[in-house]
């Protein structure tokens, strides 16, 4: 007989095996008393670890940097209201990002609810569905679970909506139910590909590879959405077989191996790659696969290429001119093409003849005062092919930009939500999920400030990032967005931090550095060490990307046009 059948289940458990059945193997969670019942149910599960984090909003980023790390699901469990709500924005963040976060929060007593008592913790309103109605909107899926009969439907309902949409889910187990009896899971996959409808798809197919076969010039270019359709290598193989330049929009960076032969750089409007916006802006045919034109990745709108010549691929739909396929997923019909499409490198050509090779930066005298340019020359030698290469909103976006990744390195960004005091908890939950290699983080002094306390869990799960805290006296993106008193931080002795939230314990490290050679010696050292170890940085003021001084100012005139209305 199936152990499951035999085995005394409970909602909490059923939970558990469902997280398990998914792929996860860690969650995230802050206890509270509406969860307190759940969180024992979840630990009677061996094979799932629970990660203490030090507050619900960096729980959220934890499971957002777990999910982006493993390429599936994550969850963090956290309590009602005061739980939940912190931890929203996190989860805001995951729907934008296309993450599969699992958003599970203990409830109040059905007898409260059913009796209209009014509760702690709560809006002083007896109307407790207020959490659900705000997660409805940063969510897929929502479920609230008061009888324990209904929890495995909801509950796998949840989980099939995340695994297929690629988006978070939430769900909420009153605390009197989840310690019930309930029935067992029945053994089931929850990761089914969706499929395209054929005709459909041949339509689609045959008008796009008529296009782009007539062309004379045609490119490639990968939006963030490629992995949400986990068509990747549908891609690599269609630029393989076609031999189309390919380019990356800034927020895809890193989905797509670098080391390719027809890649040519990151597509960004005027801070682009040099040599790459020209070759895509003059492209009389463009296929673009997943982009998401914001303000940001677009440079407040500046993206010149020929509209009509683009074919926007998103995961479930195609458009091609006025025509729009439906029900057509992006990777069927990337394989699709690949059998479709006459081989035409003119693009990529055009590119190798204006493109020059990358300038190499020289280090300086070791006691030269430490520059951007030269951390992340640094940066560049310490990448290899397992790394992992994870930067906060910044200087940070513009300089990682500038690197080549080697074959096998991931790169991570949050761009289209862009909350500045991800990175910190992305960190642990990315770390936390890595099969393989090392991460590399390279987070602001004005984005540690938010998060910081989760330098305190990776002591204690011993997880071994290099975090490089480049400490520049304020936010800098927004000073080149918008300047203003309001830009400046009270500094903080940052490297101190590290052996404050150690007390003794752990193998963490941190450091200060402010000269070429102080550097060269702690990524040394760093690199000899396998706890989490803490590199700041002191970096000018005034010292920051060209880039984003070009950036900030096209967003800053979009953000400042007058009102057409008035």
């Amino acid at each position: 007989m199936n152990t499951r059948e035999t085995k005394h289940w409970t909602v909490g458990t059923y939970l558990a095996q469902r997280l398990k059945d998914v792929g996860i193997n860690r969650y995230f969670a802050l206890p509270g008393d509406y969860n307190l019942v759940l969180l024992d149910q979840l630990l009677l599960e061996s094979d799932l670890q629970m990660i203490s984090c030090c507050n619900e909003l960096n729980a959220g980023y934890a499971a957002d940097g777990y999910a982006r790390a493993t390429g599936g699901p994550s969850a963090a469990v956290v309590t009602f209201s005061v739980g939940g709500l912190s931890m929203i924005n996190a989860v805001a963040g995951a729907y934008a990002e296309d993450l599969p976060l699992i958003a599970i929060s203990g409830g109040p007593n059905t007898n409260s609810e059913a009796e209209w008592e009014y509760l702690h913790h709560t809006l002083g309103k007896v109307n407790y569905g207020y959490q659900r109605e705000m997660y409805s909107y940063v969510t897929a899926e929502t479920v609230i679970i008061h009888h324990p009969r209904l929890a495995p439907a909801a509950i796998d309902r949840a989980l099939d909506t995340a695994m297929l949409r690629r988006k978070p889910v939430y769900i909420e187990i009153a605390a009197n139910v989840a310690s019930a009896p309930t029935s067992a899971p029945i053994p089931r996959g929850f990761a089914r590909r969706p499929t395209s409808d054929p005709d459909s798809l041949a339509a689609a197919v045959e008008h796009i590879a008529d296009f782009l076969n007539a062309a004379e010039r045609p490119v490639l270019i990968a939006g963030s959405k490629v992995r949400a359709a986990n068509a990747q290598e549908a891609l690599c193989n269609l630029a393989h077989s076609c031999k189309y330049g390919l380019a990356s929009m800034p927020d895809a960076k890193g989905l797509l191996p670098e080391t390719m032969e027809s890649f040519m750089g990151i597509y960004w409007g005027p801070v682009s790659t040099p040599g790459c916006s020209e070759i895509v802006d003059t492209a009389d045919a463009l296929l673009f696969a997943g982009p998401l034109f914001t303000d940001y990745t677009t440079t407040g709108h500046q993206l010149c290429f020929q509209t009509e010549k683009a074919i926007i691929v998103q995961p479930t739909s195609v458009q091609l001119g006025e025509t729009c396929y439906s029900n057509v997923h992006m990777r069927d019909l990337l394989d699709a093409l690949a059998g479709q499409l006459s081989a035409n490198d003119g693009a990529l050509t055009a590119y190798r003849r204006v493109s020059s090779p990358k300038y190499i930066l020289k280090p300086g005298k070791p006691d030269t005062p430490l520059t951007s340019r030269q951390l992340f020359a640094r940066i560049q030698k310490l990448l290899d092919r397992k790394s992992t290469l994870l930067v906060e909103t910044g200087d940070s976006w513009f300089n990682g930009m500038e690197l080549s990744l080697p074959e096998g390195a991931q790169f991570e960004i949050q761009m289209q939500y862009g909350s500045i005091g991800w990175s910190v908890g992305a960190s642990l939950g990315y770390a936390l999920g890595m099969s393989k290699g090392r991460l590399i983080s390279c987070i602001g002094d004005g984005s540690f400030q938010l998060t910081a306390q989760e330098i305190s869990t990776m002591i204690r799960y011993g997880v071994n990032p290099i975090i490089f805290l480049i400490n520049n006296g304020g936010y800098t993106i927004e000073v080149e967005i918008h300047d203003g008193p309001y830009n400046t931080i009270k500094n903080w002795d940052y490297a101190q931090l590290v052996e404050t939230f150690s007390a003794g314990e752990g193998n963490a490290w941190g450091c200060k550095v402010s000269s070429e050679g102080e550097l060269d010696k702690a990524i040394t050292e760093a690199k000899k060490r396998n706890g989490l170890c803490l590199i700041e940085v002191l970096i000018d003021r005034n010292d920051c990307n060209v880039n984003l001084l070009r950036w900030g100012n096209q967003v800053a005139r979009n953000n400042s046009r007058a009102n057409r209305s008035m």
